[in-house]
């Protein structure tokens, strides 16, 4: 069994042992696939052994002991707890799904579906309606949701994706009833803040190397700027950590110490030992040495050798000596 079911396995018990309002208050704390995860297992939870709630739960056995609740109906105790950590309109949409009650609807609703549901039941909508239903989901979910897509519709969502400046709450009310009460407040409401160039990077780090070409390449005969503002979200300097330590090796060997030092000066600690362990000690020590002695830089300089730095990433990455990030298709065959 793997280490996240076994995880996901503890947590359940953990959560039928605690009392109702406990247990309320944790759930409070998770995001919707943790709450979705844990809620299935929960309703699959019987008859655990009193010596298995000792072994998870150690310090709580007491509290398990006297009000534990898998001795009484487990959906009962989870629409309870549900309800009351997240409210009856949330709830309903999790306990439709991890009770197999009615089918839930609208985007919160989506969420809760497998990608290729989702994307048979979207991909005859507009492309626009489609690029606004996918900026409400998690950037991994609607990745998913647009490698199902044929390249043509992939490439127009992103698009829109990348040039949406906000949502107006009539369009949100008529395209998600879900989502009425929440924007109730009327006219005066501003615009959700959701998509933009940030928004289509974030996803499209997920789809994988060549849908991502294909996509950002006739994004780029709509409109050059765009498609390289899209590009400079995807992989930034802080991404450098997500480079494993070959990879950082081939960069560093790239890199003109006197630009890797600028480009140091803004860098969060992390970074800059993520550079100094993939160095020889000496040349370590005689970088250390530069960036205390440098004075200061100004930040458009900075960002300036940042940008070149990350610019021989990606020409190294084009060129198949190194692999940026870990989303989307796999690294080798």
């Amino acid at each position: 069994m793997a280490e996240s079911e076994l995880g996901i396995q503890k947590g359940a018990i953990l959560m039928l042992s605690l009392g109702e309002e406990e247990a309320a208050e944790v759930f409070k704390y998770l995001g919707p696939k943790e709450v979705q995860k844990l809620g299935q297992q929960m309703s699959k939870t019987k008859d655990v052994p009193i010596d298995r709630i000792e072994e998870i739960a150690g310090e709580v056995v007491n509290m398990a002991q006297s009000q534990s609740a898998l001795g009484l109906d487990s959906d009962a105790y989870i629409r309870s707890v549900l309800t009351k950590a997240l409210g009856e309109d949330k709830a309903g949409f999790l306990l439709d799904r991890i009770l197999q009650g009615s089918d839930t609807s609208g985007i919160e609703g989506l969420k809760w579906m497998d990608p290729g549901t989702v994307a048979e039941l979207i991909k005859n909508e507009h492309p626009q309606i489609i690029a606004t239903i996918l900026v409400h989901l998690e950037r991994d979910f609607a990745a998913a949701i647009l490698n199902l897509f044929v390249d043509r519709l992939r490439s127009d969502v992103v698009l829109r994706i990348a040039t949406i400046d906000g949502i107006q709450p009539n369009a949100l009310l008529e395209l998600n009833d879900v989502l009425a009460k929440v924007l109730a407040g009327g006219d005066k409401l501003k615009k959700t803040t959701l998509g933009g160039v940030r928004a289509a990077a974030e996803i499209l780090n997920f789809v994988g190397t060549t849908s991502e070409k294909t996509v950002l390449d006739t994004i780029r005969e709509y409109d050059n700027e765009l498609s390289q503002r899209i590009q400079d979200e995807m992989f930034t300097f802080d991404n450098l950590l997500d480079i494993d330590d070959r990879g950082m090796q081939t960069i560093l060997r790239d890199v003109q110490s006197d630009l890797l030092v600028i480009a140091l000066k803004g860098a969060d600690e992390a970074i800059r030992e993520k550079v100094f362990k993939n160095m020889s000690t000496r040349a370590a020590e005689a970088l250390r040495d530069d960036l205390e002695s440098r004075g200061p830089v100004r930040l458009s300089e900075v960002e300036a050798a940042q940008k070149d730095v990350l610019k021989t990433a990606r020409k190294l990455a084009d060129a198949g000596e190194i692999v940026l990030g870990a989303g989307g298709e796999d690294a080798f065959v």
